[in-house]
């Protein structure tokens, strides 16, 4: 049985609504909005925004004040999105660590 024949397809992706939820999510982590960039501290430590039919993301590898280095993906799907923000998350818990 593939999964084909379960009869329903998955919803559109709709990059607005993905990119709100993305923001609320974002903010749960404590980080600043700002321009189309997440803070924590005042340090950029995360982007997005839309482009055409996906979202546009990146994290950063160190967070730095300076000129951080962006790591980027395209997000094409809900699920690529929760990973985003999981392992931004996972990131953010491992700046913590570091900076103790």
């Amino acid at each position: 049985m593939s999964d084909d024949d379960f009869g329903f397809a998955l919803p559109a992706f709709k990059p607005d609504e993905a990119l709100q939820r993305a923001k609320r999510d974002l903010r749960d982590l404590g980080l600043t909005e700002r321009e189309g960039r997440f803070e924590r501290s005042g340090t950029p430590v995360a982007k997005l925004a839309v482009d055409g039919a996906t979202l546009k993301a990146a994290i950063v590898k160190r967070p730095s004040r300076n000129s951080p280095e962006w790591t980027e993906k395209t997000l094409r799907d809900s699920a690529s999105v929760r990973d985003f923000v999981a392992d931004l998350k996972r990131k953010l818990v491992s700046w913590s660590d570091r900076d103790d």
